[in-house]
């Protein structure tokens, strides 16, 4: 009885080590007052950057994901020593920062009432 035991609170304990997929991640408050000196043209460039790192983040996030998702499904129904495989490399904070990020650079381009600020609320 007691291996058993140990066997399910080895596997909630690797359960929780498993990575977020990256649409059940939020975003991290950023205040958007440390953009407010920023023109039109540079809050675009940044958010352009900020989207381009947003992107990259976000497939890693959801690659990890999709891999612990995988060892957890063999670990559970075939063989419990992949389970060992769930600590990997959870970037769930630099996704959260990001979100955040854009977030508050939309937030700046709105207030600043500038031509692209639309289109971000669109989308």
């Amino acid at each position: 009885m007691l291996i058993p035991a140990a066997t399910a609170v080895l596997a909630l304990g690797l359960i929780a080590g498993c990575a977020t997929p990256p649409d059940k991640v939020s975003a991290s408050y950023v205040s958007p007052m440390q953009y407010a000196d920023y023109s039109c043209a540079q809050l675009n460039g940044e958010l352009q950057r900020v989207q381009r790192q947003l992107v990259q983040v976000t497939g890693a996030q959801q690659k990890e994901a999709n891999k612990d998702a995988v060892a957890m499904g063999v670990g559970l129904v075939v063989f419990w020593p992949a389970l060992f495989f769930l600590a990997g490399d959870d970037q769930k904070e630099e996704l959260a920062r990001l979100k955040g990020e854009y977030e508050a650079l939309q937030a700046a381009a709105i207030r600043k009432d500038c031509g692209f600020a639309e289109a971000l609320t669109a989308g």
